[in-house]
């Protein structure tokens, strides 16, 4: 992981919260996959548009081992709310795939400043909700569902699981990557992590800003951790990185699920930063990442 840090050192790139944000968004997805595995090749990729509750059509992108009616995994992309797309996670996606024979359905919700809080709230939700009553129109089966996401949106995911517990829409599993869980950046591992380690604090506060409004940040919808309680949610899978900002409200959320009497698997990869699960080329912790997620992918979707 030193290593990884001091050849992004090297290359001398500006930090995308230094940038004007159509620039940081061009940046991020050209340099998004360059330590990602190559995109493996799958016997189904298909684009889709799924509609969000205001009628706007919103670009996705289903991957899939075979044409089978297999279960689904909705994905929501990291990128602090207002970066990133179905570009700068095929990638991982296609791994995800791959490795847990679930079909998944990489979501492009909307971004903010453009579309500000809850609008990427609203967009998962509203995916998720197609995908359970109409992923049969897919060939898929919607009985059989999770959500996941990693940073923003496993932020997206914790809070779509809930929703889900809320409205009674069965959720087989919530995975969550590295997300994020607090309304502020105070605990320690924000102040610990605020430098050097891939994701800078001033940068977690660049996306936020571009966001969500300061007197809206206790919302549950952002800050799961807020929520009045957890219980009957979805089991989980908590992926963490220790170099990581967020890794302490990852822990937090866990524990809060767990006192919620939900089913956790959670781990810890030492000595790696925020996003490292989509660097396998160059780091082993993200392959086996991967095929942790997979694992309880395969255990909630294929009983």
């Amino acid at each position: 992981m030193r290593g990884v840090l001091e050849r992004i050192h090297r290359a001398g790139m500006p930090l995308l919260h230094h940038m004007p944000l159509r620039e940081a968004r061009r940046s991020y997805t050209l340099r998004s996959e360059v330590l990602d595995l190559p995109r493996a090749p799958l016997a189904r990729v298909q684009e889709l548009e799924l509609p969000a509750t205001d009628g706007v059509m919103l670009p996705a992108r289903l991957y899939a081992t075979s044409h089978e009616r297999l279960p689904v995994l909705l994905y929501l992309h990291g990128g602090g709310f207002t970066i990133g797309n179905l570009e700068t996670h095929d990638s991982l996606c296609r791994q995800l795939a791959l490795r847990s024979g679930v079909a998944v359905v990489a979501l492009d919700y909307r971004l903010a400043p453009e579309h500000p809080f809850p609008t990427a709230v609203n967009d998962s939700w509203a995916a998720m909700t197609w995908l359970h009553q109409h992923a049969h129109t897919l060939g898929l089966d919607g009985s059989r569902l999770a959500v996941g996401g990693d940073s923003a949106g496993g932020t997206l995911a914790a809070v779509s699981a809930l929703h889900a517990r809320d409205i009674g829409l069965p959720l087989a599993l919530q995975l969550l990557i590295t997300p994020g869980t607090t309304a502020h950046q105070d605990t320690p591992s924000h102040e610990q992590f605020a430098s050097g380690f891939l994701l800078e604090g001033d940068g977690i506060a660049w996306f936020f800003d571009h966001y969500i409004a300061h007197e809206q940040r206790h919302d549950w919808r952002f800050a799961p951790l807020n929520a009045d309680d957890a219980e009957g949610t979805a089991p989980a899978c908590v992926i963490l990185a220790e170099c990581d900002p967020l890794v302490d409200e990852g822990v937090a959320y866990a524990d809060k699920l767990r006192a919620a009497h939900v089913a956790v698997e959670l781990e810890l990869y030492r000595g790696v930063t925020h996003d490292f699960i989509k660097m396998a080329r160059a780091l082993p912790e993200a392959g086996a990442a991967m095929d942790f997620a997979a694992s309880a992918l395969k255990k909630a979707l294929h009983p």
